[in-house]
Parts: C-alpha cells; structure tokens; sequence
C-alpha cells in the first residue's frame, strides 16, 4: 500500500463528509426504499400461497467503486436502509484491510479487483445501488459510459460523489491563482490511472449525459470542500499537490509555480488562507424507480 495514498485519504475524510449532498443522499435512500418495498410486494405476489414470507424488506445490495479505505461505507452505510449488503471493489488489498468490519445489519465483502477496463458486467448485476467517491474525475469519457450502460441492464440508481469541477478559490488571492487552476486542470486531463484519459473537470457533465441517454433521472448538486484557515494539514497537502501537477505540465514554469507554492505555504502557516475547492455530487434512477 502506497501510506501517502492511506494518509491522503485519511486527511481527506472529514471534509468529504462535511462537503457531500446530504439532499442527494435523502434522495438515494428514498429510491432504494420505494424500491426495496415494490421487490417484497413481486416475491409476495409470486410466493406459494402456503410459503411463509419474511415481513421485513432488503437487504439493501451496493456496489462501491474505487472504495480506498472505505471512507463511502462509513458515511453512506448509516443513511441508507437497513440491512445492507455491500460489495466493496478496489485494486489496493491493503487499502481495503481498512474498510469497515461487517456487523449484523451491514455485510461488506471486499474484492481486490482493477476496474480499467470495466469488462465484467457482472460486477453490476444484482445491486440496487453503484456508488463510488472522488473517483469520476480519475476515468475516462468511454469508462463512464461503459459504466452507465452496465447499470441500466441492473437496474440499479448511482451515486457519485465528490467529483472535481475544475473550479477553485484561494483567499488571499495570489496573482498566479488561475495559472496554478489551469495547469492542474490541463494535468488531470492528461492523466491516466489505468481507466483511460481522464475526463478530469468534464467528469461529472459527462456522467450526466452518458446516464441521460440511457433513461436514468439525473440530478446534481454542489459538494465543495470550504477548507477554513484551521485546516492548515489539508491545505498544506492540497496547495503541494497542485504544485506538482503544474510543473509536470509547464516545467519552464518552476521558478514561478515554486514562488507561488512559497507564498500560498506562509498564508497556511499564518492560518490567514482558506481554499474552495469545487465538487459537484451525482444521482441516478431509472423513473420506473420511484
């Protein structure tokens, strides 16, 4: 395990948590359980008269993409109905050694896999719901389309959070500022994690359309980080990445993107700076759904 990718993530969490739609959460869980009570009212009507049926309704059954250390589990599994089933997928085993343990109401299995070319349908079949956070913006326009049309054949609603926009806001403001923006935007687009070229900032525009076009009820909502001048741990790792990614772009612009990153450090250090940074959350259903 990459303990930078552990100690990012762990950095991250509170944020993410503070950031995310919580109207687009309530929304999830109310298609899940109009679901969840159309399913028990089939099995009752195709039951054996003489069979005895459970009263209760679920499990809940979820996909997590990309899960990480299992920051979604944690945050989604107490808002959603109970009980649940979650399949939690991601290439790093030892990142998911951090995922929640299972308890009565929660299964969660854990499977090591590389979702690149996301050519097993199967992986999809069956769930009610196909989550994942921060990782739209990571995979390609063609991923997220073979990922759309995977869903419609289960059935299944989405929900994608925490996808960058490429949009962000730096107080105090730095003459740089929009430079920095553009060059980490122009990285992400360039960026391969083994999904394909990544949509980068069109991510969440493309997931809209390729879900649209395959009959699903979209809606969107904002979900920005509001880093305030105490969060000087985030900041500090946040303002270096962005760094990096500008000179990987424009490497004839280190001297400039370094005195940047010096002045934007002294501005944390101070707890004077305080950084937006723009994500937008994602929900789908099928109207049949609700």
């Amino acid at each position: 395990m990459d303990d930078s990718l552990s100690s990012w993530l762990a950095l991250r969490e509170a944020a993410d948590a503070a950031a995310r739609s919580v109207a687009l959460t309530e929304a999830v869980a109310h298609v899940l359980k109009v679901r969840l009570k159309a399913d028990t009212t089939t099995s009752r009507q195709e039951a054996d008269t003489t069979t005895s049926i459970r009263s209760s309704t679920g499990p809940v059954r979820v996909l997590d993409l990309a899960t990480g250390t299992g920051s979604n589990v944690r945050y989604l599994s107490p808002r959603l109905p109970m009980p649940q089933q979650w399949l939690v997928v991601d290439r790093d085993l030892a990142l998911l050694g951090e995922v929640p343990k299972p308890t009565s109401n929660c299964e969660i299995e854990t499977r090591c896999l590389d979702l690149g070319a996301l050519d097993d349908p199967r992986i999809c079949a069956g769930r009610h719901l196909v989550t994942a956070s921060a990782l739209l913006d990571l995979v390609s326009e063609p991923w997220i389309r073979r990922l759309a049309a995977q869903c419609r054949a289960s059935g299944s609603a989405v929900l994608f959070a925490l996808t960058y926009n490429g949009r962000s806001r730096c107080t105090p403001e730095e003459p740089e500022d929009d430079a920095i923006r553009d060059f980490m935007n122009r990285h992400q687009r360039r960026n391969d994690k083994g999904f394909g070229r990544a949509a980068g900032p069109d991510a969440v525009d493309c997931a809209a359309r390729s879900f649209a076009e395959v009959g699903y009820h979209v809606r969107r909502e904002p979900s920005d980080w509001a880093l305030r001048a105490d969060a000087t741990d985030l900041q500090r790792q946040l303002v270096r990445g962005w760094a990096q990614a500008a000179e990987e772009v424009a490497p004839e612009q280190s001297s400039m993107i370094r005195d940047w990153l010096a002045r934007r450090l002294a501005h944390v250090a101070a707890h004077r700076s305080q950084i937006i940074v723009c994500h937008e959350d994602l929900a789908a259903w099928l109207p049949r759904q609700v």
